[in-house]
């Protein structure tokens, strides 16, 4: 299992890393174990301001469909085009190539309440 330091984690296995005035949001390495095989991202909300805790999009993989959680309050700018041909990434890379939406945070003061790696590994085991 891969908990990379540079992002922060929510409780539901989502994870933000805050570049610049954007950050990238995905899915854990431990989610995309739990869910098995990605095959399609569905995400209809970019131009969209998401409230933190609300659903942005869904995630399916052989066995099941998740919904995808905003960890802060913002703006879906971008979802990530390669996704849409090769959902697998999610698998293979999920906090490289795989990341799901490039959102504009609204309220930076909001990446406090997250999880580090340390205290989100702790619990995803």
């Amino acid at each position: 299992m891969n908990f990379p330091t540079n992002v922060k984690y929510t409780k539901d296995h989502e994870w933000i890393r805050v570049e610049g005035d954007n950050a990238f949001v995905g899915i854990t390495d431990f989610a995309q174990s739990e869910l098995g095989e990605i095959v399609f991202l569905d995400v209809q909300t970019e131009g969209e301001t998401v409230a933190q805790n609300d659903v942005f999009g869904s995630v399916e993989a052989v066995k099941t469909v998740s919904d995808l959680l905003m960890p802060v309050d913002g703006e879906v700018l971008e979802v990530n085009a390669k996704l849409e041909d090769d959902p697998a990434l999610i698998n293979n890379d999920p906090y490289g190539e795989g990341w799901m939406i490039r959102i504009k945070v609204a309220d930076p003061s909001q990446l406090n309440g997250l999880l580090d790696a340390t205290a989100y590994e702790a619990i995803a085991k």
